[in-house]
């Protein structure tokens, strides 16, 4: 028997005239990457799971003019942004959660010089938070002693030093997590970063995906744990790539929860 979650819309609630505590900001990836999906419906799970008060903003949200400004269109950016702004000042969106790096840091340190200016928590620090506070308590059984390699975002990891938050919710799963050789601020970027998931190869033998998914193949981890939704499509590809679809899972992190909570 499947048990049906509704979601809570900001704009509902506040027809109710209530405000819930953060606005969970879902992202191009997750209202519309296929394989995306299942990582917010994951984390929502784990929300309604935790009892937070939250809601999105369905059919309200917008691109929040990220990849305008990366690809140098000031002008778009600041059309964009000028929209999201005005619906987060008009909802009093004091807190946002994440589960795109990329969303984080255009919200966390960008926002602020358009009009917006609050609390964004990626969804890696906000497990992290609830398991050390004490309110998520995960099951050690279903990933006991896996192999786990973790691959850090670019704009997780380089852009905002978050290193530990995602490889602590790993570890309180009690994985056997093991490092490629180049990680944290070493870590190879896995090219989305770089605008290779939207364009074609740069010259040379080998594309970026290839070489960032043999790094972490080398490992011999079963998984290949992700926090971001690009690194999760380049990652995939990679694994693909090498054929490695049946040996080799590749999963977010509010998945591996998820499951482990049997949600």
């Amino acid at each position: 028997m499947t048990h049906t979650i509704k979601v809570p819309i900001m704009a509902d609630l506040s027809q109710q005239g209530t405000k819930p505590e953060y606005l969970y900001w879902v992202g191009c990836a997750g209202a519309f990457d296929d394989r995306y999906q299942k990582v917010a419906r994951a984390f929502v799970k784990i929300l309604h799971h935790l009892g937070v008060s939250y809601a999105i903003l369905g059919k309200e949200e917008t691109c929040n003019g990220d990849p305008a400004r990366r690809a140098g269109n000031e002008m778009l950016f600041h059309m964009q942004a000028a929209q999201v702004v005005q619906l987060l000042t008009r909802y009093e969106v004091k807190k946002m959660i994440t589960t795109c790096p990329h969303c984080f840091n255009i919200f966390l340190n960008e926002y602020p010089d358009v009009g917006w200016r609050g609390e964004v928590i990626h969804h890696s620090q906000f497990l992290q938070q609830m398991i050390d506070e004490g309110k998520l308590k995960v099951p050690k059984d279903m990933f006991n002693n896996q192999k786990v390699v973790f691959h850090d975002p670019c704009y997780l990891g380089r852009g905002n030093n978050i290193y530990d938050a995602p490889r602590q919710v790993i570890d309180a799963l009690e994985t056997d997590r093991v490092e490629m050789p180049r990680n944290k601020s070493f870590a190879l970027c896995c090219g989305a970063g770089g605008a290779q998931m939207f364009k074609e190869a740069e010259p040379g033998s080998k594309e970026v995906y290839a070489e960032r998914t043999e790094e972490a193949l080398a490992t011999n981890a079963g998984i290949i744990a992700t926090a971001c939704p690009f690194c999760m499509t380049m990652l995939t590809d990679g694994i693909k790539y090498k054929n490695k679809e049946e040996e080799v899972k590749n999963l977010d992190i509010a998945e591996m929860i998820a499951s482990s909570l049997g949600l």
